[in-house]
């Protein structure tokens, strides 16, 4: 009687290596699929929108008693989205940093660097993912705070509109730099990795820093080096509203300082993420 061998099927041969779309698209995949993500981005369009409406309709209500010495000039734009910029960089900072804290904490690292040991693609491809979310949400909150707080400051005829001087720049440019914020934060978590530490760490650098900066001697010669400058230069439309503008240098020169600290802690995150164990 003829007897019959079973064989296991035979596998298909490696393609290549794992590749840095496919890790992108796992880490997209992981964004939406955590639910604190979505209640983090709702928090900074709650917040942003609903908290520059208010100084915005809070200045409108106030204007026809304010001196007249104190109404110009009037920075409509920055005035609209000084939430995004004090408020949303605050949980933005949060989310950037609970992009790699949270898998160190869970220990779903692991599993991540099992699917992809190339550490650095999977690194980049963690901080591409979250910049990409993190642009479009900022966008689309500064333009809605942008359009809600001139509708409430119309009364004021001081209100500016898109095609006004500098006014896409601020906007775009005060989304770039939440992202760039995000970033920072999200290099420091790689650097840190506790959750709670670096978000200290974030808040210490762009919150208290600043505020004591402005008790030193020298702050005019320390303030344009600052990362939290950025903010104030780059949604700037008119030049001379703030007292401390004229020390700083131009609007994307003082975001590329911020820029600059943001690479240098990406790289430095790079390097440890690549060479300390999970």
């Amino acid at each position: 009687m003829a007897t019959t061998t079973w064989q296991a099927p035979v596998l298909p041969a490696p393609s290549g290596r794992a590749g840095f779309g496919g890790t992108l698209r796992s880490e997209f995949t992981k964004i939406r699929s955590v639910r604190s993500t979505y209640w983090t981005l709702l928090a900074l369009l709650a917040v942003s929108v609903g908290i520059g409406a208010a100084i915005s309709a809070q200045t409108a209500s106030g204007w026809s008693n304010t001196p007249p010495a104190a109404r110009t000039p009037l920075d409509a734009t920055q005035l609209s989205i000084a939430a995004l910029l004090i408020l949303g960089q605050l949980v933005i900072v949060v989310l950037g940093a609970l992009v790699l804290t949270s898998e160190y904490s869970t220990g779903m690292i692991r599993t991540s660097l099992i699917a992809m040991p190339r550490r650095i693609v999977l690194y980049v491809a963690k901080a591409v993912a979250f910049a990409a979310v993190a642009l479009v949400v900022s966008l689309v909150t500064a333009f809605i705070a942008f359009f809600l707080g001139q509708s409430l400051l119309a009364s004021t005829h001081q209100s500016a509109t898109l095609a006004g001087h500098d006014v896409l720049r601020a906007l775009i440019g005060s989304a770039l730099y939440i992202t760039l914020c995000g970033l920072f934060a999200f290099a420091a978590a790689a650097i840190i990795r506790n959750t709670a530490a670096t978000i200290t760490a974030m808040i210490g650098l762009l919150f208290v820093i600043p505020v004591l900066e402005n008790l030193l001697p020298w702050r005019n010669d320390l303030v344009r080096w600052l990362p939290s400058s950025a903010a104030r230069a780059i949604s700037v439309t008119v030049w001379n509203s703030g007292p401390q503008n004229s020390h700083l240098f131009s609007p994307w020169g003082q975001f590329a300082v911020f820029a600059v600290y943001t690479a240098v802690l990406l790289v430095v995150g790079g390097i440890l993420f690549r060479k300390r164990d999970a």
